[in-house]
């Protein structure tokens, strides 16, 4: 079972950084993040009354959503899809792969478990990778301080998303119950950035564009219901380290999208950078369970 929801895990998540990329435009970004999550938050609530698992929650649990509406359905997306204005969204991806390495940085800041030397290792490598990712804007005479805004940003995002971790897996030791809390999560996400929109002075209206619209409805149910309760079970099953592999693989799917739809042009110092990244996460890591077994049955 942790087998199918790792690898569905990466393959929806892959592909939702070039649907965001579709959404960036017309429509400001709080604007689409809002819809994106109140679609899901109502679709995985139609979907909890259907099947009769719509529990009440405890305010104990509405803590937690609340907690977990900031870090994972909110503010990292906001970061997110501002951050596909300054580059191709496959290279989003590759910053959101260093989650791993963020998630055991908080480990060490929150829970004080000391990082070893593979660790420092590993997260040494992931850095470079991303510098080498973005050696060719770093280099360009027309390089400005967009580029380092938007790998700020797309860091920011990174974290909060890691925070967003710690905070699920620690739900579900508590043993909430996963999807009407992230039903409520999600919820709570769309009515924040809602109120951030209006605060802005936002129409609360999108883009009625077909590409849009499908971008919207993909993100929604797929990238959203789907994906973050497939990710959010390894959390609960596998631990929030072990469940931060599916981020090893997200940048591999991502740029491949993003080399046919945004024409990312790859060079050597970008496909040194990428291996880098993802060696520095198995670094700190190790190969996912999925991985061994699948190599193992081979012998």
């Amino acid at each position: 079972m942790n087998t199918f929801l790792y690898f569905i895990t990466v393959l929806i998540w892959g592909t939702t950084w070039l649907a965001i990329a579709f959404q960036v435009g017309e429509t400001p970004v709080p604007v689409s993040v809002g819809w994106r999550f109140a679609l899901a938050s109502i679709a995985l609530f139609a979907i909890l009354a259907f099947q009769r698992k719509l529990v009440p929650l405890s305010k104990e649990n509405h803590k937690m959503a609340a907690l977990l509406a900031l870090c994972l359905f909110s503010n990292n997306f906001l970061c997110f899809y501002a951050a596909t204005h300054y580059f191709p969204s496959g290279l989003i991806a590759v910053v959101f792969s260093l989650a791993p390495i963020l998630n055991a940085l908080n480990l060490w800041w929150l829970e004080k478990r000391t990082p070893n030397r593979t660790f420092m290792q590993g997260a040494v490598m992931g850095f470079v990778g991303v510098v080498l990712m973005f050696a060719s804007q770093f280099f360009s005479a027309a390089m400005d301080m967009n580029i380092l805004l938007g790998l700020g940003i797309s860091l920011v995002g990174t974290y909060f998303f890691s925070m967003g971790n710690l905070v699920s897996a620690k739900a579900q030791q508590k043993a909430m119950p996963l999807l009407p809390t992230t039903a409520w999560a999600m919820g709570y996400g769309a009515l924040y950035l809602f109120a951030i929109s209006l605060i802005m002075g936002h129409s609360l209206t999108f883009s009625t564009d077909t590409l849009y619209v499908s971008a919207l409805v993909y993100l929604a149910i797929i990238g959203s219901v789907v994906g973050f309760n497939t990710y959010l079970a390894l959390v609960g099953r596998i631990g929030a380290p072990k469940a931060a592999y599916c981020t090893v693989l997200f940048p591999l799917v991502a740029l491949s999208l993003s080399t046919v739809f945004e024409g990312y042009e790859w060079t050597w110092t970008s496909l040194i950078g990428v291996v880098l990244v993802v060696s520095g996460n198995l670094r700190v890591f190790g190969l996912p369970e999925p991985i061994k077994r699948w190599y193992l049955a081979r012998q």
